[in-house]
């Protein structure tokens, strides 16, 4: 196992940490240094599945053939993310059900279907005891993230990268919650996240586009920006919700949160740029993006509306840029692993 001081530091501040990957070879190297919990979503497992296929094929060898594509692709990404599940399994007895969870997403092609989303949320959760299901963060979703966690289920808001978003999801996991011990259900995790890389990304090519000068010094701080907005108002509210940064596209990310209550999403090459890092290592708890590099960022509409606590409803988190780049880029890793030869 490659030691990573920086990430086994991490683990034992405020802040937990998963691993972004679905590659299953490295799970017991993430979890010797301190992940406790797996993110997945339809990109990662085609990733893991396409990387390894000789690995996974005895896996998935009995599959039905005469089931329909997206029946298919559901029981491949069942089989993956099961046999990651048990990885972490005695994290999650260890913890209590706090921590070892590993995700699994619901198909993106259902974004904007309620009643469906929620009856795949539902099939996802009987997969394994630890499983935390993936719901995207626009109106429907919202509406499912409630129903689940009135059940009981641990949910993660995704497809978020803005603080209504993310504030959004708290709420709602809070809501539902509270609906859960009404009825003696014992209420399961809650998780909202913040794609900080992907806002970064974003706010870059509108810069370029409108021609805006912005520095790139101010650009990566856009998604370290919004999450430690959010960060204020789901503590200010009490929000049973633990943010969760995901899509860091550098060390930096990773260094500029430590120490916070979050549970951080953190990829294998973020990993091997942390293990770079030189004692001693520092918390960042209190540490705030400067304000005029705030005031520089709001001059782009798409990060006020990302920034602004009020800069968009539910209603438009779905039309969001960002929001449709990404469902798009889920939904065509959905359909390459319907394409997976069994």
């Amino acid at each position: 196992m490659a030691e990573n001081s920086y990430l086994k530091w991490l683990s034992q501040t405020g802040s937990f940490w998963w691993t972004d990957s679905a590659v299953y070879k490295n799970m017991d190297d993430y979890i010797g240094n301190g992940a406790t919990g797996a993110t997945t979503n339809p990109p990662l497992i085609r990733r893991s599945l396409y990387g390894a296929p000789d690995f996974w094929k005895p896996y998935l060898k009995d599959i039905n053939p005469n089931l329909k594509p997206d029946e298919k692709t559901e029981e491949i990404i069942k089989r993956i993310t099961v046999t990651i599940a048990e990885k972490f399994l005695p994290v999650y007895k260890s913890s209590g059900g706090i921590q070892g969870y590993v995700c699994a997403q619901v198909n993106p092609a259902l974004q904007g279907n309620a009643e469906k989303m929620f009856e795949m949320a539902k099939r996802l959760n009987k997969w394994a005891e630890n499983i935390a299901v993936k719901i995207p963060a626009n109106a429907a979703g919202l509406e499912v993230i409630e129903e689940c966690a009135a059940l009981g289920i641990t949910t993660v808001g995704t497809v978020s990268f803005s603080v209504p978003q993310a504030v959004e999801i708290a709420r709602r996991q809070t809501i539902g919650t509270a609906r859960a011990e009404k009825t003696g259900i014992k209420p399961g995790q809650a998780f909202s996240v913040v794609m900080v890389g992907r806002q970064d990304d974003y706010i870059r090519d509108v810069a370029l586009d409108n021609r805006a000068t912005l520095a790139e010094s101010d650009i990566i701080q856009a998604g370290t920006a919004v999450i430690k907005r959010a960060y204020g108002i789901i503590k200010n509210n009490s929000y049973r919700s633990q943010l969760m940064p995901a899509g860091m596209r550098g060390a930096y990310h990773t260094i500029d949160l430590a120490g916070m209550d979050m549970t951080m999403s953190v990829s294998a090459n973020i990993q091997a740029s942390l293990a770079k890092e030189q004692a001693p290592f520092t918390e960042n708890t209190d540490k705030s993006v400067s304000g005029d590099v705030i005031d520089r960022l709001c001059r782009i509409p798409e990060f006020a509306r990302a920034y602004e606590p009020d800069g968009m409803k539910p209603s438009e988190f779905l039309s969001y840029g960002l929001s449709q780049r990404t469902l798009s880029q889920f939904s065509e890793a959905w359909l390459s692993i319907q394409e997976f030869v069994l």
